[in-house]
């Protein structure tokens, strides 16, 4: 066998070998995950302002609960804690999606102001009435409609006869976001004293009024945008590294960054809906999770869901038990931020010389 094609031999085996020990050490990363989301579901079930034994906990699963137990159980944790499993991941994958699309360390959902936009939303129905003809639903739905709303806002004022420069887009963005940010301020202060606790309280960002119809509103929105991030993770691999590369491969950018863009406000609008408004956890999972499995998209969503789940179901149960004796429940939005904070000063400290060259 000529030189040649003795080191293409060598060249492919070694490849292939890398390939299988991703592939492996991605599974062992899933299969320890699930095993802790697991443990993490069921120590929320009986930890929080009551505490529950775990063989009520285990009885009530198999039916042979007390009423009190299979109530608090059923109806109150279990529905809450799937909700923060779904919101943290969607909200992972679109930070995920978000970083790579803008090739910018410290990108997340908000950046494109959705969350302010599906803020200003939930504030229209819950201060105004907006939305009324939809019952119970009127919150949720005024959410996700301003945060698609806010989509087409930020990609129309960012595009040009040249196309739409991410940079135009992440400006748009935040000018976007500010501006929603301001009409709630402005709802709040016209509002009456009761519809201004609503308002403030869901916009610092609780699991505490989540029930199966939330959790069913957030797994199919939810669900539905990362499948559609999920189905881009190729293409978003080739424009993280840049668009012009991505081009000459042929990608269509327009294309993916449209797909990625109303992925993002169906995972952002899906969890403003049901949570409220929750920062940093699009910010702080995927760098996390680019640690533990690599930057390639393919591997790194499904450590994203599970990362993200994890994240946000042990905050929530941080919030309503460490918080329990004195307030009660701390809004899980304002543990993240506290949480999230540091981290992002830290991503700035370490990418400065990235960002001012």
């Amino acid at each position: 066998m000529p030189d040649d094609d003795i080191s293409a031999y060598v060249d492919t085996e070694d490849f292939i070998e890398r390939v299988s020990d991703r592939r492996r050490k991605l599974l062992i990363l899933v299969v320890l995950l699930s095993c802790i989301l697991a443990l993490m579901y069921f120590l929320s079930m009986f930890l929080g302002a009551v505490n529950v034994n775990y063989r009520d906990v285990i009885d009530v699963w198999f039916g042979n609960g007390t009423w009190a137990h299979t109530y608090i159980i059923e109806t109150i944790r279990m529905p809450r804690v799937a909700c923060a499993a779904v919101v943290g991941a969607g909200l992972s994958v679109a930070g995920m999606a978000m970083q790579s699309l803008f090739r910018n360390p410290m990108a997340a959902p908000s950046v494109l102001g959705l969350s302010s936009g599906a803020a200003f939303g939930a504030a229209l129905a819950m201060g105004l009435g907006v939305g009324g003809f939809a019952g119970m639903f009127s919150v949720p739905l005024m959410a996700f409609v301003f945060c698609f709303i806010t989509v087409f806002l930020v990609y129309s004022l960012a595009y040009t006869r040249f196309g739409v420069p991410t940079v135009l887009l992440l400006l748009s963005g935040i000018a976007v976001g500010t501006f929603f940010g301001g009409l709630t301020s402005m709802i709040q202060y016209l509002v009456d004293r009761d519809a201004l606790a609503n308002i403030i309280y869901w916009t610092m960002g609780s699991f505490g009024r989540c029930d199966w119809t939330s959790f069913k509103i957030s797994l199919v929105t939810v669900g539905l945008g990362v499948g559609i991030i999920v189905a881009c993770s190729r293409e978003l691999n080739l424009i993280s590294m840049g668009e012009e590369q991505a081009k000459t491969l042929g990608i269509n950018i327009k294309v993916v960054r449209w797909a990625l863009l109303i992925g993002t406000a169906l995972c952002v609008g899906g969890s403003v809906a049901i949570s409220g408004v929750i920062g940093f956890v699009g910010l702080i999972i995927p760098h996390v999770c680019r640690a533990l499995i690599g930057p390639n998209h393919v591997y790194l969503w499904p450590i994203c869901v599970l990362t993200g789940a994890i994240f946000l179901v042990t905050m929530d149960l941080i919030s309503r038990t460490i918080f329990a004796a004195s307030i009660g429940s701390l809004p899980v939005g304002v543990l993240t931020a506290l949480v999230g904070a540091p981290f992002f000063v830290y991503v700035m400290r370490k990418k400065r010389n990235e960002l001012w060259g």
